[in-house]
């Protein structure tokens, strides 16, 4: 009886619908802590990877956080987010410098730094140096 070769097929991971949605800080400006974290969570759980113009607030990181980890006990599929936050470095700049960056950011609500939010299922790792962000897939 002849004996049929079994081709060892490789899996490979392919991203599917890979999405990116870029929002504006104009768009969460008037948004409540409950209202932002549900935009944020419905994206994420489309699959979509945020770029968030400007960063969350430390409670709105802290709430993201503890609704991502209920989340992932009662959704079979989601595995958490990965989420990093750049901003300019300003440790070699001056007190005036400085002093402009603050007033800056409390005038435009720190929108000068970029926040990316992603699934855990599709965004492996966010490695971050002084220089570069690299989001891997």
């Amino acid at each position: 009886m002849p004996t049929k070769k079994r081709r060892n097929k490789s899996k490979t991971n392919k991203i599917r619908g890979l999405s990116l949605q870029i929002i504006p800080f104009s768009e969460i400006n008037g948004l409540s802590i409950t209202e932002r974290i549900k935009k944020i969570l419905k994206l994420i759980l489309g699959n979509k990877v945020i770029i968030l113009q400007g960063r969350l607030r430390v409670e709105e990181e802290i709430r993201l956080i503890e609704d991502t980890m209920a989340m992932v006990d009662h959704i079979k599929s989601f595995r958490g987010i990965e989420l990093a936050v750049i901003e300019p470095d300003m440790k070699d700049a001056g007190i005036l410098g400085k002093m402009k960056q603050n007033l800056a950011n409390r005038l435009t609500g720190g929108t000068n730094a970029l926040t990316i939010i992603g699934p855990a299922t599709i965004v492996k790792e966010i490695k971050k140096d002084p220089r570069k962000l690299e989001v891997m897939f």
